[in-house]
């Protein structure tokens, strides 16, 4: 064979080496690339089930990170896909393409550098020791010692932690695998646990649930927290700077901010005083307006007050964080649904509440017990109608009664577990909320009656 003939052969081989390479093994690299993302016009963002990032809430979605990429979609000019494969597999779905990137309130930091590329921060937290408001045993660092410290494994909390211990600090990290930190965090307000840590936004945001809870002090600098992309992806990645800087000079990041973590005091905590005094101040000036409306779906006007006081304590003004506002605290798709336009007007939104709560009500007809369908309805109202279905079917799966509120206040707390929530239609909900929301009302009910406001 000549010499020609070699060189002809050598070169195809080396062609077809460089094939090989760009079309097998860099070709992975591509997946996710801003350019893919626009011509899919669609990006799909990695993400987790809990109250800070996404989450559903009477039927919307929402959290703090949820609402950022929500945002970013539209700046793209792309359709939104959230997954939550959970926290410990975040990074392998980022890197095996099943997400475009990650939104998950992640923190930066060098081991996670090594894992994926990183926007530029966005938001500054600081890690804060959380324990039970009357433990006044601990007040600073040192005071850990000998502590059992409740965490989730692979986060920046371990990394801290394990720096405090061999730094000294003679401490017991306990780890709880795959549980949200809000989890930990109810554990703490109910006494379960004594020690968690928590990033200061989380721990500001569940002050709103666990009122019981006292942020104590802070066990590391300030960190970031940023987007994760695959490797090499810098055109995303700069689209994702220029983002931020872009809703943070026009006012839109301090928006969704203070929807979520400004005002950080429990919105309907129980108070019975306030109760008594305030059936004797504010009822009388909507007690015709519940109890027609009340009359017109055939309900106890007596316990739509008692929903009425646990949703806006009679004050037709008030707006939760979530975005709900008035009387009944009517979310925008319901008031459009029920044929409303301003939630404001006692009237219509004890209307479009009350006739909300009808048609949920006769969702549940299969149950025959009236009463039991109406803490049904009252659950489904407060979380979600599909959330209670997916608490039934926790209980059908347990051998529990469906059909039993008995069994729906066990069934509801476990959608905050991800054992339990990864197998849902509507994923995680905060259920041990709708159970307390049933309990109060039904306390209310309990005195109003008592008290023969007729």
């Amino acid at each position: 064979m000549s010499i020609r003939k070699h060189k002809e052969l050598l070169i195809i081989a080396i062609l077809s080496v460089f094939y090989i390479f760009f079309h097998i093994i860099a070709e992975p690299a591509s997946k996710g690339t801003l350019e893919d993302i626009k011509e899919k016009g669609k990006i799909t963002v990695i993400m987790t089930n809990n109250a800070n990032v996404y989450y559903s809430y009477r039927d919307e979605y929402m959290g703090f990170e949820y609402d950022l990429v929500k945002k970013f979609a539209e700046f793209l000019g792309v359709k939104l896909d959230v997954i939550t494969p959970g926290w410990d597999e975040m990074f392998q779905a980022l890197n095996s393409g099943e997400g475009d990137m990650i939104a998950a309130g992640v923190t930066i930091t060098k081991p996670r550098k090594k894992l994926a590329d990183f926007s530029e921060g966005y938001l500054e937290v600081q890690q804060q020791v959380i324990i039970h408001k009357n433990n006044d045993s601990i007040d600073k660092i040192k005071d850990l010692k000998g502590k059992k410290i409740h965490i989730r494994p692979q986060t920046s909390y371990e990394q801290r932690l394990e720096e405090l211990k061999s730094n000294g600090l003679n401490i017991d990290i306990v780890f709880h695998e795959n549980m949200p930190t809000e989890e930990l965090i109810r554990m703490v307000a109910e006494k379960e646990i004594e020690v968690t840590v928590a990033d200061s936004n989380i721990a500001r945001l569940n002050q709103r649930y666990y009122p019981d809870i006292r942020i104590a002090f802070p066990i590391s600098e300030s960190q970031q927290l940023g987007w994760a992309v695959r490797n090499n992806s810098d055109k995303l990645r700069e689209k994702i700077n220029e983002f931020f800087h872009k809703i943070e000079k026009n006012g839109t990041f301090s928006q969704i901010y203070e929807r979520y973590y400004r005002n950080v005091s429990i919105f309907d905590y129980v108070d019975i005083k306030t109760f008594h005094r305030r059936l004797k101040t504010r009822l009388p000036k909507y007690k015709d307006i519940i109890k027609k409306a009340a009359e017109k779906h055939g309900f106890d006007w007596r316990l739509i007050a008692a929903m009425v006081y646990q949703e806006s304590h009679f004050n037709p003004y008030a707006r939760s964080y979530t975005g709900v506002r008035g009387l009944m605290q009517v979310t925008q798709r319901t008031a459009r649904e029920m044929g409303i336009n301003n939630r404001m007007k006692p009237a219509q939104s004890v209307k479009a509440g009350v006739g909300y709560l009808a048609k949920i009500y006769h969702r549940f007809d299969e149950i025959k017990d009236p009463e039991t369908k109406m803490l049904f309805a009252l659950a489904s109202y407060n979380v979600g109608y599909g959330h209670v279905r997916d608490a039934q079917d926790i209980c059908r799966k347990k051998g529990w009664g469906p059909e039993k509120w008995s069994s729906l206040k066990k069934a509801l707390p476990l959608l905050r577990e991800r054992k339990y929530y990864k197998n849902t239609t509507y994923g995680y909900a905060r259920g041990t909320e709708p159970v307390r929301y049933v309990r109060r009302i039904m306390s209310y009910y309990d005195i109003i009656k008592q008290k023969a406001h007729e």
